[in-house]
Parts: C-alpha cells; sequence; structure tokens
C-alpha cells in the first residue's frame, strides 16, 4: 500500500500539468512584497474581484493613477480592489525605488489602494504573479503578453482570471465598470 501511495505521489509531483491543475488555477496561491517590503498574502481576498495594473511613473499612461483612484475611492469595498504592481519593462518609465514610487503616486495622485514592489512584468524574469496572469497553461483561461504599462487584468471572486484590459482603455471604461457591478 504504501509503495502505491508513494508511486501516486511521484505521479502527481512529476506530471506538470496535473499539479498545475490542481495549484496554479487562481491567484490566491500568490504572496507578494508590498512597497513597504511586507508580504501580501493574495488568499485574503476570496471573495473580492480584482484588478491588478503594472503602473510606471513616468509614462503617457501615467494619469491612470488618477482614474484607478477615483474608481478605488467609489468601488473599493469589501467586494472590488485595485492592486498596482510598479514595473520598468517599458522604456525604463518606472526607475524609482519602491520608496520612491510610494511617495509619487501618494503626493501626485493621493493613491490609497495597494501598491506592490517593483517586479518584471515581461521576459525571462517575469514575476510567477504575471507567469499566472499571461499563460494560458497556468490560469486556465488565456494566455496573454504585457503590451504596455497600465494593462489590466481583471479578476473574479473565485480567483480565476475573468479578462484582459488593455492599458489604453481607461479605468473607468463602461466595461469595466459593468464587470465590477455584476454578479460575475
Amino acid at each position: 500500500m504504501k509503495l502505491i501511495l508513494n508511486f501516486l505521489l511521484l505521479m502527481v509531483a512529476t506530471n506538470s500539468s496535473f499539479s498545475q491543475n490542481i495549484v496554479d488555477k487562481t491567484i490566491f496561491q500568490f504572496i507578494v512584497k508590498n512597497l513597504e517590503g511586507q508580504d501580501y498574502d493574495f488568499s485574503v481576498l476570496k471573495g473580492k474581484k480584482i484588478m491588478i495594473v503594472n503602473t510606471a511613473s513616468k509614462c503617457g499612461l501615467t494619469p491612470q493613477y488618477k482614474k484607478l483612484q477615483s474608481l478605488y475611492d467609489k468601488y473599493g469595498t469589501n467586494d472590488f480592489i485595485i492592486i498596482g504592481f510598479p514595473a520598468n519593462n517599458f522604456l525604463r518609465q518606472e526607475p524609482g525605488t519602491d520608496e520612491e514610487i510610494s511617495a509619487f503616486c501618494e503626493q501626485n495622485y493621493g493613491v490609497t489602494f495597494p501598491m506592490m514592489s517593483k517586479i518584471s512584468v515581461k521576459g525571462k524574469d517575469m514575476h510567477p504573479l504575471y507567469k499566472f496572469l499571461t499563460q494560458e497553461d497556468k490560469n486556465g483561461i488565456i494566455s496573454s503578453s504585457v503590451s504596455w504599462n497600465f494593462q489590466k487584468y481583471l479578476i473574479n471572486p473565485d480567483g480565476r482570471l475573468a479578462r484582459v484590459v488593455s492599458p489604453r482603455t481607461q479605468p473607468d471604461d463602461p466595461s469595466v465598470i459593468s464587470w465590477i457591478k455584476s454578479n460575475e
């Protein structure tokens, strides 16, 4: 019996497709660092709709911070949250340290939604969270690539990817508001 159990455990561990189907299909598996260097556990967000957005302070789309904050002020309750991930992947438009990013967001846009530590959202050093968001074999829904700063990923309350929103689509676009208000 022990031999069969060990064999089954080995099969599960080595069969990445099977183990990914069990583990990698929701966002709740991730723990990241916030701008203050503290752990932020996505499992505490179960039951909430989540907007994840990669941000940059020196981008033509940076004014979206204002609309993101307005959206958070209006809908940020127990049912909806925005989480920002600064990234320096596009023309080095986020060169600052976590401390500088925090000060910039607070001073220029009054950002109160959670901001995480700067990560990579593309390339060989892509953060595991963004591998989940962009790879169908990990999220179970769709593959995508982060095309620019302020791309938005909408996550349903069950932790599964709902859709990808273009960087140029404003955070308060009617399609986004409709998703926030829906019972999806």
